[in-house]
C-alpha cells in the first residue's frame, strides 16, 4: 500500500465533492484526507485528495475521477516535485505549572498559541504531516484533549505545470 496525492481541478458547482466521494465510496477506495477551496477564479475550485493503494487501483482511482463531469483537470503532486502542507489545531490540558512546558515545544515548532484558558491551550501548526505527527508526539507528556486536522493542501513547484481554464 502506498500514498498518493492527486490534485483536482473541478467546475465550482454544487454537489461536486459529493459525486468524487461517492466514486470512491462506490469503489471502495480509501481516502485518507481530502480539501477542498475555490480558487483565484471562482469559477473553479481546487481539491487536494491523498488516498492510498497498490499501485494498480491509484492508477484506476486517477482514470475514475477523471471522467467525472465536472473534473476540468486531475493530476499527481509528487512529493520531489509539490509543496504539501497542513493546519492542525491542539488543545492542550495545561495548568499554570505546565503552560512553560507546553509553550516551548511550541516555540521548537514554530507553533502558534492561538487560544489560552484557565486549564487549556490551544496550538497552531501548519506544515508538513511528519512535522505535525512529530510535533503530536512530543505533547504525549501533556494531555491532549483535542485535535482537529485539515488534510493536505498542495500545489507543484514551478510554473510548468500550472492549468489555465477557459
Amino acid at each position: 500500500m502506498q500514498n498518493r496525492v492527486f490534485q483536482l481541478l473541478v467546475d465550482n458547482n454544487a454537489g461536486v465533492l459529493s459525486r468524487i466521494s461517492g466514486l470512491f465510496s462506490r469503489r471502495g477506495y480509501n481516502i485518507e484526507s481530502i480539501t477542498a477551496g475555490v480558487t483565484s477564479d471562482p469559477r473553479y475550485s481546487r481539491i487536494t485528495i491523498v488516498t492510498s493503494g497498490d499501485e494498480e487501483i491509484l492508477d484506476q482511482i486517477e482514470k475514475q475521477v477523471a471522467k467525472l463531469v465536472d473534473i476540468r483537470d486531475i493530476r499527481e503532486l509528487k512529493p520531489e516535485r509539490s509543496v504539501y502542507r497542513e493546519l492542525c489545531l491542539i488543545k492542550v490540558r495545561s495548568t499554570p505549572e505546565k503552560r512553560q512546558g507546553v509553550i516551548a515545544v511550541a516555540d521548537i515548532f514554530r507553533a502558534k498559541i492561538v487560544d489560552v484558558n484557565v486549564d487549556s491551550l490551544i496550538i497552531e501548526l501548519t506544515g508538513t504531516q511528519s512535522k505535525i505527527e512529530a510535533f503530536i508526539g512530543l505533547l504525549q507528556d501533556y494531555e491532549i484533549l483535542e485535535i482537529a486536522r485539515t488534510g493536505i493542501a498542495g500545489l507543484g513547484r514551478g510554473t510548468e505545470d500550472i492549468v489555465h481554464l477557459e
